[in-house]
């Protein structure tokens, strides 16, 4: 971990630029030609070739020489787009709130993630690699709890450690559901707000609405919620039951993003050359992903 500048590398390089991904495999040799390998983590690390040829250069002294000054060189991170995989929906796709599961940090707090292999195929037993996102793109972050989309007002996301955080939790206790093609649920007064996702638990009765998770559509007066559910075909309510936004025991937490990698420079920028007249080239820089930024 060390310094980090919250700034991406132009992504308009050349062609024959290149990049690769790697796993950090131990492997030993016997005499006998057998080989002992070992998985020291799980984790991806891309590497960068990249080039910027034949431009102005002023170009190439803003968009590179720059930020390696600023970097120190090696010293420093940055943000990186590799523009074969920056989605949480495949490598390209259009991000959904449903595209990746994300990680426990601590009571209301998760971290982004990525699992790469396509989800259903063999796995080894170590199960699917994944990459930590660290610098998600703002404006581009979607959650959901339980396969329903969150309001944004219902979670926050810090774009510098890719961590979300839900908002604090709102609770209530059930005394009473209709059946309805949009369940009303008596809460005594309460400080939800239409729009916001919740899910209920403990239902006496009404066995089948348990588990469900919706969003409030309607707040009819000050002590009932109106939720997105159909309760018309469930059993009659009889007692207990409680209603809140966080996620119960059980419940999937997804999100879905475009990101970008955190890494470094990994060569000293020695392939700058001038071309023409106030025409430069940089060519030969090397870029190598941090694990930790």
């Amino acid at each position: 971990m060390g310094e980090f500048i919250e700034e991406r590398l132009s992504v308009q390089v050349d062609y024959g630029a290149d990049f690769s991904e790697e796993y950090a495999v131990k492997i030993s040799a016997s005499e006998n030609g057998n080989e002992y390998r070992s998985l020291l983590h799980p984790f991806p690390k891309m590497r960068c070739d990249i080039s910027y040829e034949m431009r102005k250069g002023q170009w190439v002294i803003d968009n590179v020489l720059d930020l390696y000054h600023r970097c120190l060189g090696r010293f420093a991170g940055f943000r990186v787009r590799n523009t074969a995989d920056y989605s949480s929906n495949a490598y390209k796709g259009v991000p959904t709130a449903l595209d990746q599961p994300m990680q426990l940090v601590s009571a209301g707090v998760y971290q982004l993630q990525k699992l790469y292999g396509a989800a259903g195929k063999p796995t080894i037993t170590t199960g699917r690699p994944v990459r930590t996102v660290f610098k998600p793109v703002a404006g581009t972050v979607l959650v959901a709890i339980g396969g329903v989309a969150l309001p944004s007002a219902q979670w926050a996301v810090d774009t510098i450690t890719g961590r979300i955080t839900l908002a604090a939790n709102k609770t209530d206790t059930i005394v009473g559901i209709t059946k309805a093609a949009q369940a009303v649920i008596d809460v005594g007064t309460n400080t939800f707000l239409v729009g916001e996702s919740v899910v209920i638990s403990g239902v006496a009765g009404m066995t089948q609405i348990n588990g469900l998770r919706a969003l409030i559509t309607a707040k009819p007066d000050a002590t009932h919620i109106t939720v997105a559910i159909n309760s018309t075909a469930f059993s009659t309510y009889t007692s207990g039951g409680t209603v809140q936004t966080q996620p119960v025991a059980g419940e999937a937490v997804t999100a879905g993003f475009e990101f970008d990698i955190p890494c470094r420079f990994d060569s000293d920028l020695s392939g700058i050359t001038f071309t023409t007249f106030d025409v430069m080239s940089a060519g030969g820089i090397e870029i190598i992903e941090l694990l930790n930024p």
